[in-house]
């Protein structure tokens, strides 16, 4: 057991490097996702606008998402991610320059932001391609975990730190400090180019075909189509979660200011939730029983919704969330360990990309539907949440369980 232990990974070579990598490049992005909200209205005074900047800077990296597997495939995860980095920092720093120029246009801005966007699947997918080949099969259970628990931490702090640096030393100083970070991670990732300088540039015939393949793959595959179908459906649940609990606040307080810092201690609350179940499930996690593990979580995380967030006032939706949280960790860590295991790994890169963006799918339906049930009525808003949960759960039925 010691030699898969938390501990004995992060010293596993080029792990630790990797992980902490992932943890500055995430936490990069997703100060970004604010940062530039936060810009485009102070800059440009619109609203839509800014929510056109928002799109852009997502929509693009999800459509060539494809692409970006197939090109991890031939040349390597390790080079794929620092290829990410170097081009996230390169906007940032033209971003900064931008905002410290008052140029009147958007569209420099709706460029640099699209940019962005195209090259995130690299990294996006690259971690999680590279992270398998770097610890023992055992191990990736309790790697997945870490993995997890980072994208929890982010949440929690990335959001608080890009709206107190843009509010106090503006959008200029909050750019340049995520190109410092984008730039710390491409340091740490040193060790991880250096194991990969070795491993030759597999180029095939026709880029767009191996795309193509890959997702062809992913939907010809017996274990990761319904896996794919099961996460996309529970994450429109989030998606709906994600609207309804601000509204059931602030119809709850009234409003004003008091409710937006209670909604931020919620989620906050339920960040830290999630990061110490990915860590504890990772103990856990007994290889040949994900779809178990996954269809358990998204059960229970169902009940957590409906009744438990919507039945019983404030306090009812702090213990529901954190309970979301906690139970986020069985759910994720059993997606990322069964896809590894049932992957051929010289299509891990297509597949992993490919399905990112088909699990993301599931996020904007569940806001466009929540915003339609929210205005008829909030609890029809969570019981509807928590059957998506259900939905996603009865797909995971139909994957094979060996």
């Amino acid at each position: 057991m010691d030699a898969v232990s938390y501990r004995a990974i992060l010293r596993l070579d080029a792990v630790g490097e990797l992980l902490l990598a992932a943890l500055l490049a995430r936490l990069a992005k997703r100060m970004f996702g604010l940062v530039l909200v936060l810009y485009v209205l102070h800059q440009f005074h619109s609203p839509f606008l800014a929510g056109c900047a928002g799109f852009v800077a997502l929509a693009p990296g999800l459509a060539i998402s494809p692409i970006a597997g197939a090109l991890l495939d031939r040349a390597g995860p390790a080079w794929g991610i620092a290829a990410d980095m170097a081009c996230s920092a390169g906007c940032m720093l033209a971003l900064a320059w931008q905002s410290m120029a008052r140029l009147d246009s958007v569209i420099p801005v709706l460029c640099l932001a699209a940019l962005f966007s195209l090259t995130n699947p690299l990294s996006g997918a690259g971690v999680r391609t590279l992270l398998p080949s770097l610890v023992p099969a055992a191990a990736r259970s309790r790697a997945n975990a870490l993995d997890t628990s980072i994208y929890a931490a982010v949440d929690v702090c990335g959001p608080a730190l890009a709206g107190a640096l843009t509010g106090l030393a503006g959008a200029t100083t909050a750019l340049f400090s995520i190109a410092a970070l984008y730039g710390a991670a491409g340091i740490s990732l040193l060790p991880a180019l250096r194991r990969c300088a070795q491993t030759p540039w597999m180029w095939r015939q026709g880029l767009l075909g191996d795309a193509a393949a890959g997702v062809a793959y992913v939907l010809r595959h017996p274990s990761l189509r319904p896996l794919a179908l099961g996460y996309a459906t529970f994450n429109m649940g989030w998606g709906i979660l994600l609207v309804a609990v601000p509204v059931f606040v602030l119809r709850s307080l009234g409003g004003g200011a008091n409710a937006d810092l209670v909604v931020g201690l919620l989620w906050a609350a339920s960040g830290v939730a999630a990061a110490a179940g990915a860590l504890l499930v990772g103990h856990h996690v007994v290889p040949g029983r994900e779809r178990g593990l996954m269809m358990a979580g998204m059960v229970a995380t169902a009940i957590a919704v409906w009744p438990v967030c919507a039945g019983f006032g404030l306090p009812g939706m702090a213990i529901g969330l954190m309970l979301v949280g906690v139970l986020a960790g069985p759910v994720d860590v059993g997606v990322l360990t069964l896809r590894q295991n049932r992957t051929d790994p010289a299509w891990l890169g297509r597949v992993i990309a490919v399905s990112m963006g088909l699990n993301l799918s599931g996020a904007p339906v569940g806001f466009a539907l929540g915003g339609m049930l929210l205005s008829w009525s909030v609890q029809a808003a969570f019981v509807t949440s928590a059957l998506a949960c259900c939905a996603g759960a009865l797909a995971l039925h139909w994957i094979p369980r060996r």
